[in-house]
C-alpha cells in the first residue's frame, strides 16, 4: 500500500468550502501515515491595469493571506499534526504544481469546484493540477 507522507490542500480563504471536505480527509490521511500536512493559498497577481492601487498592495494581500491562513491552521488542524502553510502569489493552478513539486508532496488533496460551478464536472484549477502535477491529486466533488 502506498504511504502519502507529504500531504499538500489548496484552500480558497475567501470560500469554507474549499476546504470543509478536503482538510479533514488530509488530516485523516496524514495522522495515519505520521505525514507531513502542508496548506497553500494562492494570492492573485496584481492585474496592472488597476494603477489606482496602492504600491504595498501585493504585499498587504500576503500579509493578509498568512494571517487568516494561521488562523484557519489554528482553527482546524490538531495541535499535534501541526501543519505548514503556504502562501504564494500568481496562478493558482500553477503555484500549487510548483509547491508540490518544490517539496515533493506525496499526495494533493482539493476541492473539485466551487458551488456556484456546479454544472462543470470538474472545476478549472482542479483540471489543470491533475494534468500536471507529478504526484497523485485526490479530488472531491
Amino acid at each position: 500500500m502506498r504511504r502519502f507522507e507529504k500531504i499538500l490542500v489548496p484552500v480558497d480563504l475567501g470560500e469554507d468550502s474549499s476546504w470543509k471536505e478536503t482538510l479533514p480527509t488530509a488530516i485523516d490521511q496524514a495522522e495515519h501515515s505520521g505525514g507531513e500536512l502542508h496548506i497553500i493559498t494562492v494570492v492573485p497577481d496584481e492585474p496592472p491595469q488597476l494603477a489606482w492601487l496602492p504600491e504595498d498592495y501585493s504585499a498587504k494581500m500576503i500579509t493578509y493571506a498568512k494571517e487568516q491562513l494561521a488562523k484557519l491552521i489554528e482553527t482546524n488542524v490538531p495541535d499535534q499534526l501541526g501543519a505548514r502553510p503556504h502562501v504564494r502569489q500568481g496562478t493558482i493552478y500553477s503555484e500549487i504544481v510548483k509547491l508540490a513539486k518544490d517539496t515533493d508532496i506525496d499526495l494533493i488533496v482539493m476541492m473539485s469546484h466551487r458551488p456556484e460551478l456546479k454544472d462543470f464536472l470538474l472545476g478549472p484549477n482542479a483540471a489543470r493540477v491533475l494534468r500536471h502535477a507529478e504526484c497523485p491529486v485526490l479530488v472531491i466533488r
